[in-house]
């Protein structure tokens, strides 16, 4: 799984807890796209989640 590149947003690991609470593992995934952006006037490719985007920490290529 990717990793935002922009604030090292990653994959979460927690617990399933059912009704009779018993546990069991499970993982949040982060929203991480691939996309071309600006990094000083060129163009490159990077792992970036979408609240990054959306934020506008990152500039589109």
């Amino acid at each position: 799984m990717a990793k935002c590149e922009i604030c090292s947003k990653s994959v979460h690991f927690g617990n399933n807890v059912s009704h009779s609470h018993r546990r069991s593992n499970r993982i949040w995934k982060s929203n991480v796209k691939s996309v071309r952006v600006n990094l000083n006037g060129n163009a490159k490719k990077m792992y970036v989640c979408t609240s990054c985007l959306k934020s506008g920490l990152v500039e589109r290529a």
